[in-house]
């Protein structure tokens, strides 16, 4: 069954983003803005959403705003028994939902397609992270994406 909050989804927005601008990674900020939701500190979100930013681990997989958002999903339409195929499906059509809603906005939920860094480079090039200058916010469309994956958990929420 899925939790069932009233939030204000302005804020929410603007909690991920400012938790992006921050530093923190595109998964970690989207995560966070939801810790009431998660019933975890900022502090335990972060740590275990790390790995996810830049497309998991900076491998430019699934964008990170979308696992973050498949990460909240297991906290609205928790699956705990696995033998109860009927949590689970809940769970993953949330997921699907989220990821639908992604896609239909941005075009797509695999971060190198969002970011057009097709052909990729080699995995040891790609390892460290980019400094936050303002040249990084110009040319990355990332806070817009932690926006929208924000957005569409909140809104979810509030229905």
């Amino acid at each position: 069954m899925e939790k069932q909050l009233s939030i204000n989804v302005d804020e929410r927005v603007e909690r991920a983003v400012n938790y992006f601008k921050a530093g923190y990674n595109c998964a970690q900020a989207v995560v966070m803005a939801f810790d009431d939701v998660m019933e975890m500190s900022t502090e335990v979100l972060a740590r275990l959403t790390a790995p996810f930013g830049g497309g998991m681990g900076r491998m430019r997989e699934v964008c990170g705003t979308v696992s973050g958002m498949a990460f909240v999903a297991g906290a609205i339409a928790p699956s705990t028994d696995p033998s109860n195929l009927e949590e689970r499906k809940q769970n993953y059509a949330l997921v699907q939902q989220f990821a639908d809603a992604f896609r239909a906005e941005n075009g797509d939920i695999v971060c190198r397609r969002l970011l057009g860094l097709e052909p990729m480079v080699e995995r040891a090039e790609t390892a460290m992270p980019s400094e936050r200058t303002a040249e990084y916010y110009k040319k990355r469309p990332c806070v817009e994406y932690v926006a929208c994956a924000a957005r569409i958990v909140a809104e979810h929420l509030n229905r």
